[in-house]
């Protein structure tokens, strides 16, 4: 499996981006798909995820009613809409994705971090004042 991510820029306080994350190659029927961010000096954060299921989603506390994640299971592609991003968004951000299968996922929240089976290249978001 390989993840592309894309979509980073730079933009002003309170604007919005739209981040993607492509998925390809032998994708497991039951997966989650997350976005997590890293900012500089600070540990990486999961920001939120999304499972090819029922499409249940779950958020960070930071970004609830800002962001939203979706899927175009036509493309295998997974988004982030960003809206009403503020300086404290700045940070690279990754996809990754888990095989649920092997019991990592649970029905409420993303799974850990460290259960993620593949992760794709980053994706750098500046938020300017």
């Amino acid at each position: 499996v390989q993840l592309q991510a894309s979509g980073g820029g730079t933009v002003q306080d309170g604007g919005s981006l739209r981040l993607s994350c492509a998925a390809s190659g032998s994708i497991w029927d039951y997966h989650v798909i997350g976005w997590f961010r890293q900012a500089p000096g600070k540990e990486r954060e999961t920001v939120s995820c999304i499972n090819s299921v029922d499409g249940g989603t779950s958020y960070t506390d930071s970004v609830k009613g800002r962001f939203a994640i979706s899927r175009d299971h036509t493309k295998n592609t997974v988004y982030l809409q960003m809206n009403n991003l503020i300086a404290e968004d700045t940070a690279v951000y990754y996809c990754a994705i888990i095989d649920c299968s092997m019991g990592y996922c649970a029905l409420l929240g993303c799974p850990r971090q460290d259960k993620f089976d593949y992760w794709g290249q980053g994706t750098q978001v500046t938020v300017s004042s």
